[in-house]
């Protein structure tokens, strides 16, 4: 994914874990955040919830290998912008970065 949105000419920042996202102070500059579902046995909704309550308002592109009702409604709930399964496109995932990134 990093060289795929590179490709297509945005700025990528990775974070190695849940908590290096937390910690990360550069979010006015974000046009989204791809967060997976399942990270290490956390939750991504979870992760977007905190982010949310420190006042991150980027918009969110969730990806998941584990698509359930559950994730799903929770993902949507928590305001979404796109809800990838894989293996998706990398087209879909440039279409959702793109419409993220559009005022």
């Amino acid at each position: 994914m990093n060289r795929l949105l590179r490709a297509h000419g945005f700025d990528v920042t990775l974070f190695d874990s849940a908590e290096a996202l937390l910690d990360h102070g550069g979010f006015d500059k974000a046009i989204c955040i791809v967060l997976d579902i399942n990270l290490d046995g956390k939750s991504g909704v979870e992760l977007r919830r905190k982010l949310a309550e420190e006042g991150v308002t980027a918009p969110v592109i969730y990806i998941t290998g584990n698509d359930s009702a559950v994730n799903r409604t929770a993902a949507v709930a928590s305001g979404c912008v796109a809800y990838l399964t894989k293996p998706f496109t990398a087209q879909s995932l440039i279409d959702s970065v793109t419409r993220a990134a559009a005022p």
